[in-house]
């Protein structure tokens, strides 16, 4: 999903506060413990780290989580933030490429105003990070909360190998799991069915909310059965939708070429013998060898993640039972968006594209500047529609097939950034892969650019009024409302509509839809981008977010690109750049 492996020095992460006081109500009492509250800034309770199921850890590692026996002791806040397992980086807010985090880490926060009627409106929010890297501690929504009276719960999930793996050696056929992950997601809505009474929240009015990966996973629970009865509402956030076979997982032998990281190479690579290799043995590796070794493997293109293990997730593939109304619910009301720039956030700051100067000094981050403004903005485009085409067309269409019927569809626009000297935000960044996060929290992330990217202007004031009220007005009625008085249609395929937000009287309904097919022919009319970079950019369309067409990409404008390997190709260019400047990226 990105065009080049590259290190963007934007930290997402790091944007939660500490709690300010222990408060003197009496702790909550849960099923699985009772925990300390505290009172937050903006007037709001909180409780951080509760635990919803038993660690996945030593047997219980690859296996669907289990129910936690009740604890007696108080919950309260751990000093070390609860983190599964991942490689070190942007979304985890660690600097680095190290292991981080530990498998016990199936905990959840609950934010709450101080002062509401019960019962509340519940949302529970599902990270991002490709599924992985994240965690729940990225997360600030007590200004959200306060200001429109929600609950909001923030989830842990394991994620990458230890959250989606299938290997025979686990077992194989008819019954046997592979998204872990996603039961973890699913274990914590039933966490919060059985216990968010407790803290004022109505269990029978709760909306899952997630992005890019999020939204992902927001997908992948409408497809599953066992999800059903957990939730009410539905939002994906530049969401997309894509499996593979448990034979495609393993990929023994790398049978299929474009696959990297299969569990068949990923064992290999542990040093252990697929050919004889046990449960046993696999759940003895470390949490921190699986995923050094895991990451260690190179991967351009498509790794494991969603898996179409016929119990978690249809042996047809979520995509397909998406549309399925087998598994269809029709009363839960979904909404999903794309960000009109999506991809700036991995290409914005890539040599590739950028310039980069030291007009002052060395000890300063770079002047950037874009190489070729025209060009870049063409491939933004065309990537960002098709991420609309992929990741919010299709399967608001396929849930209309299945019997949906309350379907909302947006496109964020917003990109009146603070422009500096060393970079204009509003061009390189603008309405960036998960920039709209903030102003549904109502609180800047990006790390030290954020005074930068959601400056305190009426425009970022107006924008955040907009994100937060339709988003809790989906909670609550399961319909995003007006926007500034103009009715916000609802999605279908005969009429597309779908709702521009942007600040200051920009926002618009509008009703169109780009197939893929059409995205490309564009590409091909164009004069912009040399021969290489037509298939670069043919190859991204036809292959990501969606369950990748090869077909499509090989046929392409009369078979133009069908001799030309992209994945070696953007090595080239990759190494090229890091032999010349040391490094893909500008920073």
């Amino acid at each position: 999903m990105r065009l080049f492996t590259l290190s963007i020095g934007i930290v997402l992460a790091g944007c939660a506060s500490p709690a300010q006081k222990v408060a003197d109500s009496a702790p909550v009492v849960t099923d699985t413990g009772s925990v300390q509250t505290y009172v937050a800034e903006s007037d709001v309770l909180q409780w951080y780290d509760i635990p919803f199921a038993k660690p996945p850890v030593g047997d219980l590692r690859w296996r669907a989580p289990e129910p936690l026996d009740a604890r007696l002791q108080l919950i309260s806040r751990r000093v070390e933030p609860a983190i599964c397992p991942q490689q070190a980086g942007i979304v985890s807010g660690v600097e680095g490429d190290a292991a981080i985090g530990a498998e016990d880490c199936l905990y959840l926060d609950v934010t709450a105003p101080a002062s509401g009627t019960d019962p509340l409106p519940v949302m529970v929010w599902i990270h991002g990070g490709g599924n992985t890297t994240g965690h729940k501690n990225t997360y600030d929504f007590s200004r959200f909360v306060a200001e429109q009276q929600v609950i909001v719960v923030t989830i842990n999930y394991r994620l990458g190998p230890l959250g989606w793996f299938a290997h025979p050696a686990l077992g194989y056929g008819p019954g046997t799991i592979a998204n872990f992950g996603t039961l973890d997601i699913i274990a914590a809505l039933g966490w919060v069915k059985r216990n968010i009474g407790a803290f004022g929240g109505d269990a029978d009015n709760v909306t899952i909310f997630g992005e890019s990966a999020g939204g992902h996973n927001v997908f992948t629970l409408l497809a599953s059965p066992l999800s059903e009865g957990l939730f009410h509402k539905a939002i994906s956030q530049s969401g997309y939708v894509r499996s593979l076979s448990p034979r495609q997982a393993h990929n023994r032998e790398r049978e299929f070429a474009e696959i990297d990281r299969g569990s068949w190479e990923f064992t290999q690579a542990l040093g252990l013998s697929n050919d004889s290799v046990t449960a046993e043995s696999l759940r003895g590796v470390s949490a921190d060898d699986i995923i050094t070794t895991f990451y260690d493997l190179s991967s351009d293109h498509s790794s494991p993640g969603i898996i179409n293990d016929g119990v978690v997730i249809p042996t047809e593939g979520f995509a397909a039972a998406l549309g399925n109304p087998k598994y269809a619910r029709p009363s839960v009301p979904v909404m999903a968006g794309a960000n009109n720039e999506e991809v700036t956030l991995w290409i914005g700051l890539n040599r590739y594209f950028v310039d980069a100067s030291y007009p002052l000094t060395k000890w300063l981050p770079p002047k950037v500047t874009l190489k070729n403004p025209d060009m870049y903005k063409f491939w933004v485009r065309q990537r960002s529609e098709g991420w609309k085409a992929q990741g919010v067309d299709r399967p608001l269409m396929s849930l209309e097939a299945a019997g949906y019927k309350s379907l909302y569809a947006y496109r964020y626009d917003w990109n009146d950034q603070k422009d500096s000297f060393l970079i204009n935000f509003s061009e390189v960044l603008g309405a960036a892969h998960a920039s709209e996060i903030s102003f549904i929290q109502g609180k800047a992330m990006y790390g030290p650019i954020g005074s930068y990217m959601y400056p305190d202007t009426d425009s970022a004031r107006d924008m955040t009024d907009i994100m937060m009220t339709a988003w809790a007005n989906f909670a609550r009625d399961g319909a995003p409302g007006d926007v500034k008085g103009d009715a916000w249609a609802p999605f279908s395929a005969m009429a597309p509509h779908f709702m521009v937000l942007d600040s200051l009287g920009q926002h618009r309904l509008e009703a169109d839809v780009e197939s893929i097919d059409e995205i490309l022919n564009e590409v091909a009319d164009s004069a912009l981008l040399t021969s290489e970079e037509r298939c670069i950019l043919a190859w991204e369309l036809s292959t990501a977010l969606g369950d990748p067409s090869y077909g499509t990409y090989r046929r392409w404008n009369g078979g133009e690109c069908a001799a030309t390997d992209v994945r070696a190709l953007r090595k080239t260019i990759r190494e090229a750049l890091e032999n010349e400047f040391g490094s893909a990226s500008v920073l």
